[in-house]
């Protein structure tokens, strides 16, 4: 799929600090728009496995920092808002795979949907399978049908969810305070599941912005 936008120069961060900055109204969208289409029309269009596996890899180097910078703000039912949740997800997995799996697997146990099968966790699930899963999923954003990778990551959130809310009740008796924080996290792990849902419609009708 192709839009009809500008390519910018993708540029460090020192160069468009005073974009983020700016008073100009829209400055920061518009960079937002134009980096996001531009990187992924690049990367999508070279179809070069060592280009995907370079720009999935921003999860796990100082990129992720200017990625934060311009993504992280932009609406949900943008691509740039789409593309910082699927590095957030990368980058979460990565930091604290044994949390990540502990909570996955509460959520298959809870399961009732075919989430399980639609997310495509490798069996046992293991930290080193969360992170490898959350990388595969990104991969299929730059090398594959996006539509099928952004549902994949709003099941894998679905699944997120109801495993923190599954250890949210095994904590209410002990911890409160820890019950609270998990069930939150349960929250916005459903609210990313329905946000990438409707970016997966929206890019299939060819409406993201």
């Amino acid at each position: 799929m192709s839009r009809e936008h500008a390519r910018p120069i993708l540029q460090p961060t020192e160069d468009f600090d005073w974009i983020i900055g700016s008073d100009e109204p829209g400055a920061a969208h518009r960079l937002a728009h134009e980096t996001s289409w531009a990187l992924l029309d690049r990367v999508r269009s070279v179809a070069d496995p060592e280009v995907v596996d370079r720009v999935v890899g921003i999860a796990t180097q100082e990129g992720i920092d200017d990625i934060a910078e311009l993504w992280s703000h932009a609406d949900a039912r943008s691509l740039a808002g789409v593309l910082w949740r699927l590095y957030l997800l990368r980058q979460v997995a990565a930091v604290n795979p044994a949390a990540i799996a502990d909570l996955f697997s509460r959520g298959l146990e809870a399961a009732v949907t075919i989430d399980p099968v639609v997310a495509g966790a490798a069996e046992p699930v293991t930290p080193d399978s969360m992170v490898d899963l959350c990388t595969t999923i990104l991969r299929g954003v730059y090398a594959g049908d996006l539509t099928a990778a952004l549902n994949r990551a709003a099941s894998y959130c679905r699944l997120m969810s109801l495993g923190a809310a599954a250890l949210a009740d095994d904590r209410d008796a002990h911890d409160d305070a820890h019950a609270a924080e998990l069930t939150q996290r349960s929250l916005r792990y459903s609210a990313f599941a329905e946000e990438l849902h409707a970016a997966a419609v929206r890019w299939r009708d060819g409406t993201l912005d």
